[in-house]
């Protein structure tokens, strides 16, 4: 107990009353560095290494030089892997969903969930450290009450975890908003296309090759339903999963529109034809809708910039002459 009175004390001579403050707060954050190291540092099994090792050496002997430097920056991008039980959920619904956020966002590769995770990690405690860094240059300068040295710390470390949720929530607003715009111009190119005599797969194919350079998003989509097509996935799970992909009820509705198409055997043709009018309906209402609602909200503007200058021009002079009155009759 002495020990700790005496360090305690001299903490606090040096550094102020918040002096032990700072030495926990640091303590804490170098043993969470620790922990996250000892973490990565796992044993690896000396056979399955050395199978590895075979197998990458057996694969790099007989691709070629392209697909050789394609695997190295696989390889590059799996530098996560033993982290994987830190840095991903282990249940496997909250696993699945958070893929599929991802993939809504823009983001399919394999580790798109880790290394979202650990840029919440490196970015939250990145700011952490800079916060901890300030609050102790303040109160060493200067009187820095409790709340705000705790503010200092805690706030940019909250920023920086919810930093990365952000831009992947505003991602998926972004995709989800070019694919509702985009999707009746794909409707009409594809009844185009199978009214001049293509199958829906190279319809869906060729539209995704028109619509790139407006709608990249819905392009993107396209693409991967006309490749899992290609590879002998069955049509309909492939539509399915574009649809959670998109995360847009108008992609659900036009899945279900083709599965009823082809369970009941009537014409994709008319069935698009049908649904392109619908949509293209649909964005006009959509259009009318914003122009309806932009008077409203245009009246709070109205309301602070129009109408008191015009007051002040209707009963400025009014009351003018009225001040002036009341001056002479005290005079």
């Amino acid at each position: 107990m002495n020990i700790l009175e005496a360090l305690t004390s001299g903490l606090a001579e040096r550094f102020g009353i918040m002096g032990p403050v700072y030495a926990v707060g640091g303590l804490g954050i170098l043993l969470v560095l620790v922990a996250f190291v000892m973490m990565g540092q796992k044993r690896v099994d000396p056979m399955a290494k050395f199978q590895k090792t075979v197998a990458r050496d057996t694969r790099s002997a007989t691709a070629d030089p392209t697909s050789r430097q394609s695997l190295r920056a696989e390889d590059m991008g799996q530098k996560l892997n033993k982290f994987a039980n830190f840095l991903e959920p282990q249940d496997a619904a909250e696993m699945s969903a958070a893929r599929l956020k991802m993939m809504r966002a823009g983001y399919r590769s394999k580790t798109a969930v880790r290394t979202m995770n650990a840029a919440q990690f490196v970015i939250g405690m990145g700011l952490m450290t800079l916060g901890l860094a300030y609050a102790l240059i303040s109160s060493a300068t200067g009187e820095l009450s409790t709340r705000a040295f705790i503010l200092a710390i805690i706030l940019p470390g909250g920023i920086g975890y919810y930093l990365p949720k952000y831009w992947v929530e505003r991602r998926i607003q972004t995709r989800q908003t070019q694919i509702i715009e985009g999707f009746p111009d794909a409707l009409d190119l594809m009844l185009v296309c199978v009214e001049a005599g293509q199958s829906l797969d190279q319809s869906i194919l060729r539209v995704s090759r028109e619509i790139r350079a407006g709608y990249p998003a819905l392009a993107d989509e396209f693409e991967i339903v006309g490749q899992e097509v290609k590879a002998g996935k069955d049509r309909v799970s492939v539509l399915k999963d574009m649809s959670e992909r998109a995360g847009v009820p108008d992609v659900s509705s036009f899945v279900t529109v083709l599965v009823q198409s082809a369970t009941f055997g009537t014409s994709i043709a008319d069935a698009l034809r049908v649904y392109a009018a619908e949509m293209r309906d649909k964005r006009v209402m959509r259009a009318e809708e914003k122009a309806n609602v932009l008077p409203t909200k245009l009246t709070l503007g109205t309301m602070m910039f129009t109408v008191p200058p015009l007051m002040i021009i209707l009963i400025g002079p009014s009351i003018h002459s009225i001040v002036q009155t009341f001056a002479m009759m005290n005079k």
